[in-house]
């Protein structure tokens, strides 16, 4: 795979979770605002808000899943397969208290710092397609996460 290929996916990847790199000189998909992405949507979250149910779903279950996709996809990109996965359980959590919540965040930054270093030592061949789909399921739940903060604020 191109290095050039290699590079886009990773600053799209980025943007996913960090936001658009400063200065904005345009976004894949996010908004321009700095602190779009994942991490910026959390930041300043309450465990009480992260808590609250919308359409039977909470923001902490929201989170947690990513977080769980992704540990799944540094074990295939890492160790060359899947780990076995519940993947019900990633939606298990129904309320979170400070500590909770605080530890599922660090997950999916550690998670994600993981994948990026990933990402720079792995060969990009058939594993490719595990990176752009890691892509695909985290820019879907940062623009639930987006709608379920619309619901938690009004």
């Amino acid at each position: 795979m191109s290095e050039a290929l290699r590079n886009s996916v990773k600053a799209m990847i980025k943007e996913t979770f960090e936001g658009p790199p400063v200065p904005v000189k345009g976004t894949w998909f996010t908004t321009v605002e700095p602190n779009s992405g994942i991490f910026g949507v959390l930041e300043g979250i309450s465990c009480g808000e992260a808590s609250m149910s919308v359409h039977g779903t909470t923001l902490a279950a929201h989170t947690d899943h990513v977080r769980y996709h992704m540990w799944g996809t540094n074990g295939i990109l890492n160790k060359g397969k899947q780990p076995e996965m519940d993947w019900g359980k990633s939606w298990g959590i129904h309320s979170v208290d400070e500590q909770q919540w605080n530890r599922i965040q660090e997950g999916l930054k550690n998670e994600y710092l993981t994948l990026l270093e990933s990402i720079d030592a792995f060969e990009w061949n058939e594993q490719t397609a595990t990176v752009v789909a890691i892509l695909a399921h985290s820019a879907y739940h940062l623009g639930a996460l987006r709608q379920m903060l619309k619901v938690i604020k009004a």
